[in-house]
């Protein structure tokens, strides 16, 4: 029997993610975060009042069994004219969604168009926004904002919330509760990652669920959001919001990019994720897998609006993928193998 995997995320990161997990016999629900209001999804949901189709659009791209002739047509951004900036693929669920009378409706045409594996589910259907506030009384509204705020962990985070606040999807409910394998990241941990835990209903069923959840570390700390975080900041974090200790193993990378990738994510005001193994100081409740992780480094479209900040290396996602299938797998060998000498 297939194993069910629900992955849970945003952005690059999610695209990474099941871009490796498609090539295994899984069965694949990626739940979406959809808090997104930056760059062409932020002007699609101002000017037609659509859900955000951004991170939705890459999870489809990732999962859809021609990948590469849907990658470059859906990823592909316009370079002037009124459309600059805007991905073919925000157009299209765009034009799905006003067309069907909904989000949902229009994002199934979709995946049969795309003819996917699995399943894509936006975390919630409801029209919502990010909004964060600093121990200053200041307000950030709007990912967007959020992104590219440098003060944030400067000031310090007083509370991160869904505003207007937001009802999980039927539909992310279930796929919690059904599977084997929860995988929560990598991704912008404000941005992508922590918006899917903001939803009511989402941090209860992962309490109850009986899948074992894996985290994603990310590469990088994110200039003035997690520069001072370690390993453990964000696993400690995530557990938080979810309201109970459920993290069961971490994925790190050890493979460090070249001097080069270093310097310029230096000039960024941005550090390499780092785990100090020795330090015995922090008692865990989950396990660290490391393994060389690192894909290659990144190139951007010029019409792409927010690619100053965007991620320059991300996961090889082949090597991911296959991390993920030993930990999924890992349950199916106890009892099997006693003791190795």
């Amino acid at each position: 029997m297939r194993k069910k995997i629900v992955t849970i995320g945003g952005g690059t990161g999610s695209f990474v993610l099941l871009s490796g997990l498609r090539d295994y016999d899984f069965d694949i629900s990626a739940i979406v975060s959809m808090a997104d209001d930056g760059g062409s999804t932020g002007r699609l949901r101002d000017e037609l009042g659509v859900l955000p189709p951004g991170d939705v659009r890459q999870c489809l791209v990732a999962l859809s069994k021609e990948p590469l002739l849907w990658r470059d047509i859906f990823n592909y951004r316009f370079e002037n004219g009124d459309l600059k900036g805007h991905a073919v693929g925000n157009l299209f669920l765009s034009g799905l969604e006003k067309m069907k009378g909904d989000f949902s409706s229009g994002l199934q045409v979709a995946m049969k168009a795309l003819n996917i594996k699995g399943e894509v589910i936006p975390v919630t259907e409801s029209d919502t926004n990010l909004n964060l506030k600093l121990k200053s009384g200041e307000v950030i509204k709007g990912e967007g904002e959020i992104n590219e705020n440098l003060e944030i962990e400067k000031i310090g985070l007083e509370e991160i919330s869904l505003f207007p606040s937001a009802q999980a999807n039927p539909k992310a409910l279930r796929a919690i509760n059904e599977a084997d394998l929860i995988v929560i990241g990598p991704g912008n941990h404000y941005c992508s990652v922590i918006p899917n835990l903001l939803v009511k209903g989402i941090p209860d069923v992962l309490k109850e669920t009986k899948a074992q959840i894996v985290y994603v570390s990310n590469l990088v700390n994110k200039a003035g959001h997690t520069s001072l975080f370690k390993l453990d900041d964000y696993v400690g974090m995530i557990n938080k919001f979810i309201g109970k200790e459920r993290i069961d193993f971490v994925i790190f990378n050890t493979k460090k990019p070249t001097k080069e990738l270093v310097e310029k994510y230096k000039k960024r005001g941005e550090d390499i994720l780092v785990f100090d193994e020795t330090d015995d100081s922090i008692k865990r409740n989950y396990k660290i897998v490391a393994s060389s992780l690192l894909g290659e480094e990144q190139k951007f479209s010029k019409s792409d609006e927010i690619s100053g900040v965007r991620a320059l290396i991300r996961h090889d996602h082949r090597k991911l993928a296959k991390v993920i299938q030993y930990i999924a797998n890992l349950s199916d060998y106890k009892g099997v193998i006693k003791k190795i000498f």
